[in-house]
């Protein structure tokens, strides 16, 4: 568990300026998500197959930052459409906004809204991959592959 944890914390920070939405993320938050995520694992780590399983199960359930911030977009986007069409086109300029911070997102991995969602604890599909491929390295899934490194170890550095 100890090697998962280590390897855990030597990827997430050489990883960090690849995964944009990470890189915009305040250092404090970042320690808040890491540190939940270890203490999963370490949950998990004297646990049975099922207990694991059971919580692979949820983490494919998780919504991911990407997943959220499509749905804030389209919801005001659409609002402000309607808001729009049917009381003053002055709100005509909310959807336009909305896809002008959509591109920066799409550009930069900034989203006005991201600070929020990030400490509210959403996570991005690269950290809850990681989460998920470190229970399954747990559970045993890895085994029996020839030796060298495993997906578990390369998915977290």
């Amino acid at each position: 568990m100890a090697d998962i944890t280590m390897r855990i914390e030597s990827g997430l920070n050489s990883r960090q300026r690849r995964d944009r939405v990470r890189y915009h993320t305040a250092s404090d938050v970042l320690r808040c998500i890491d540190d939940a995520t270890k203490d999963r694992l370490r949950e998990h780590a004297s646990v049975d197959a099922r207990l694991i399983s059971e919580r692979l199960q949820a983490l494919d359930r998780q919504w991911d930052t990407d997943r959220a911030i499509a749905l804030e977009a389209s919801s005001v986007g659409l609002v402000g459409l309607a808001l729009g069409a049917l009381v003053r086109t002055g709100f005509l300029a909310v959807p336009a906004l909305v896809g002008g911070a959509l591109l920066v997102h799409a550009f930069s991995g900034h989203y006005p809204l991201l600070p929020i969602f990030r400490r509210a604890g959403l996570r991005t599909s690269r950290e809850i991959a990681r989460e998920r491929y470190a229970l399954k390295a747990l559970r045993g899934d890895f085994k029996n592959m020839e030796s060298g490194r495993t997906l578990a170890a390369t998915s977290i550095e």
